[in-house]
């Protein structure tokens, strides 16, 4: 087991990754103020984990309430979140009680959201099961739910007490949600760790093969960047808008196309594509640096185009991100490869042509 510390001061709390860990409950323990725990999962992960991972907190003396969720991008909304509600009234569950996220990036997200909101704040626990949440959203503390004009547009930040990363977990995981996870696994080497962008190219068929030494050595070097840059920016005032390479273009497919046709990383990938054209537009990096993003986002077997959408489309929805600031797009380019910035020197003319040519023309 590796052990990794996100150095928050008084909130810091440690990173676990490792094989089988999902059995430890000695390793959850001394995170519950009371041996009274709220597990929220989905119908996919339920069947796969949650009856074991139950039994063992029972049998620790531990008070467990199930609170299964529909699973998908689509039914990460007020609906949903006010189901984990209910259930945590109806079972008369305290400020004492830990909620336990067990499940992929939306169960995460709904989970924090929920341990920020209830009575005010309740302590939360993330178990990730995906490749993509173990990387990257179950670490930083962001939690949101999405809106119909914008993807996690509502939201707090809310750290965890502990990040248990099982990395066995992946073995179940279908194809096309590993290579999902790996568009955010790509996006570090991109924005600020070269020599593991050099490794992920000569490594990347090893991950494919979900060869565990491999995984894990991505998976900890994913979380020690995630984990670097949130303790330098908790709240994204600078360095951790760094992290949404791509992600303004990808919530614009997600949100237009509607959420759940595409996967995350699935946008996110297309969008890292639009964001490095723009970067070649603005001569800060050249057509072969944009090729060697192509060809591992393509070696992924991720898109390297968006859906056809039009311009125009993109550009409304783009308008609802988080980094429109005085009413200016703010985006993460790449002013070589290895490091990010954030900028807002591209006009819409240029954004619009960057779009165009990463789009898929119908």
């Amino acid at each position: 087991m590796e052990t990794l510390n996100v150095a928050l001061g008084a909130r810091a709390y440690p990173i676990h990754i490792g094989r089988g860990l999902l059995g430890r409950v000695d390793l959850l323990l001394p995170y519950l103020r009371y041996p009274k725990v709220a597990v929220v999962t989905d119908t996919t992960v339920a069947p796969l984990f949650l009856h074991n991972f139950a039994a063992s907190l029972r049998e620790a003396g531990i008070e467990v309430v199930e609170i299964i969720l529909p699973d998908g991008e689509q039914f990460k909304n007020w609906k949903t979140l006010n189901t984990i509600f209910d259930v945590l009234l109806e079972q008369h569950c305290e400020r004492s009680t830990t909620l336990i996220a067990l499940g992929g990036g939306v169960v995460g997200d709904m989970t924090g959201f929920a341990a920020a909101c209830y009575q005010r704040g309740i302590p939360f626990i993330q178990i990730p099961t995906t490749l993509l949440a173990q990387v990257d959203s179950s670490v930083g503390g962001k939690t949101a739910i999405n809106h119909p004009h914008g993807k996690n547009m509502i939201g707090a930040f809310c750290q965890p007490r502990l990040v248990l990363i099982d990395t066995d977990n992946l073995n179940t995981l279908p194809d096309r949600e590993l290579r999902s996870g790996l568009a955010e696994v790509i996006k570090y080497g991109l924005i600020r760790d070269l020599p593991f962008l050099d490794w992920l190219e000569t490594h990347l068929e090893r991950l494919l093969a979900r060869e565990p030494e491999a995984l894990a050595y991505a998976i900890c070097r994913s979380c020690q960047n995630k984990a670097d840059i949130v303790v330098a920016d908790e709240h994204e005032q600078g360095e951790r808008a760094l992290l949404n390479i791509g992600h303004t273009f990808g919530h614009a497919i997600e949100t237009g196309m509607g959420y759940g046709e595409w996967l995350h990383g699935e946008a996110v990938a297309a969008g890292t594509l639009m964001a490095a054209e723009l970067s070649c537009q603005l001569g800060w990096i050249s057509a072969v640096d944009v090729l060697r993003v192509e060809t591992l986002f393509k070696r992924a077997g991720l898109p390297v185009h968006g859906p056809a959408m039009g311009g125009e489309r993109y550009l409304e929805l783009m308008q609802h991100d988080k980094k429109v600031q005085g009413g200016k797009l703010h985006l993460v380019l790449l002013e070589r490869i290895g490091k990010a910035v954030v900028s807002q020197l591209a006009g819409q003319n240029e954004i619009f042509r960057a779009i165009v040519a990463r789009s898929i023309h119908v």
